[in-house]
């Protein structure tokens, strides 16, 4: 399929042509966030504004913001990423899933993965929060600690499910949503085109995580993010498909609702867990999930090489035109499957 635009792209170019893909996806996403609003809650142009800085102080505030947030995200953000390969004459499947389709056993890991990770992930979260910049830097520390203060304040709002209603909604804009979205950009998108850029699969992915983590402008809970985008990352390139880093990135988000909610039910009463909270689990519980998702880890990454005859993608890959990875076997491939030129799987 031809595009519009040349596949042929430098990766710099192709980084920004998503960039101006994203600020017109934001301006439709702008449009039809002001018409859905109006036509739901009757909250007008000159509204929107006031109700989404201070969404407490109005009755639809709570419902406003959710679907300001989930149109802008799924719009501006995969609306975006799905132009981009359409634009230069990709498919979709191509572009995103070279290697399919994935063993269910993958998505279930990935799932696994993040489950087992928590309380590691909880002494990353504790001992980032409570970190201080220098001497010289204390002024922008406040600022900063001041707006992700804010941020908490209103996701705290947004994350108060009074009825099984708003929790559905809740999961949806916050855990699938962001799932989709986030991944198509910075595993699908940015990842690809910085491994390229870098000839490093490393380090593209070491890249795509900072940048993921970098945008999400929380710097207290920078470091967390980012190893939470290395895993992302790494389970993109071991599968070679988008939907194993969105298998883990809903689990992450929805793991988080269902406690959060679940407290708010009273599920959780005596059992000393709060899920709001930035404070560490136990040493050794931090210790035993390093070393379970450590395992888990080793184990997708041996059954790479199990899921394609060709080598291991951080290995062996190099790319084309495209941009897409192409595999340089040293021995013939078993049961005659081959790679073709965009790094699809095709059987002779």
């Amino acid at each position: 399929m031809k595009g519009f635009v040349s596949s042929r792209l430098h990766p710099a170019a192709n980084l920004l042509l998503l960039v101006g893909l994203m600020l017109l996806a934001f301006c439709i996403g702008s449009f039809l966030v002001m018409v859905f609003n109006y036509l739901l809650f009757g909250v007008g142009l000159r509204e929107i504004g006031d109700v989404t800085k201070e969404p407490s102080g109005h009755p639809q505030g709570w419902g406003v913001s959710m679907l300001s947030q989930g149109v802008l995200l799924l719009v501006g953000f995969g609306g975006a990423a799905l132009a981009l390969p359409r634009l230069t004459g990709y498919s979709l499947a191509d572009y995103f899933t070279p290697r399919r389709p994935v063993p269910l056993e993958w998505l279930l890991a990935a799932a696994g993965l993040i489950i087992l990770s928590v309380p590691f992930m909880s002494g990353l979260i504790e001992w980032n929060a409570g970190a201080h910049f220098p001497g010289f830097l204390k002024g922008w520390e406040a600022e900063a600690r001041e707006m992700e203060d804010r941020a908490q304040d209103l996701t705290r709002y947004l994350t108060q499910f009074s009825t099984a209603t708003r929790f559905v909604v809740g999961l949806v804009v916050i855990g699938v949503v962001p799932a989709i979205s986030e991944e198509l950009v910075f595993r699908g998108v940015v990842q690809r085109n910085l491994v390229q850029w870098t000839g490093s699969r490393h380090v593209g992915i070491w890249l795509a995580a900072a940048v993921f983590s970098a945008i999400h402008f929380q710097f207290f809970g920078f470091v967390p993010r980012f190893v939470l985008g290395l895993v992302l990352g790494y389970l993109y390139e071991w599968s070679g498909n988008i939907l194993v880093p969105m298998a883990a990135h809903f689990t992450q988000n929805a793991f988080q609702i269902i406690l959060l909610y679940a407290q708010q039910r009273g599920a959780l009463a005596g059992a000393g867990f709060d899920p709001d909270s930035t404070e560490a689990l136990p040493w050794w519980w931090q210790v035993v999930s390093l070393l379970l998702s450590g395992a888990v880890l080793w184990l997708l990454y041996k059954r790479t090489r199990e899921l394609r005859p060709d080598p291991l993608p951080t290995q062996m890959h190099t790319l084309g035109s495209g941009g897409m990875a192409i595999a340089r076997p040293t021995t013939p491939p078993p049961a005659a499957r081959t790679i073709s030129h965009d790094g699809v799987d095709t059987t002779r």
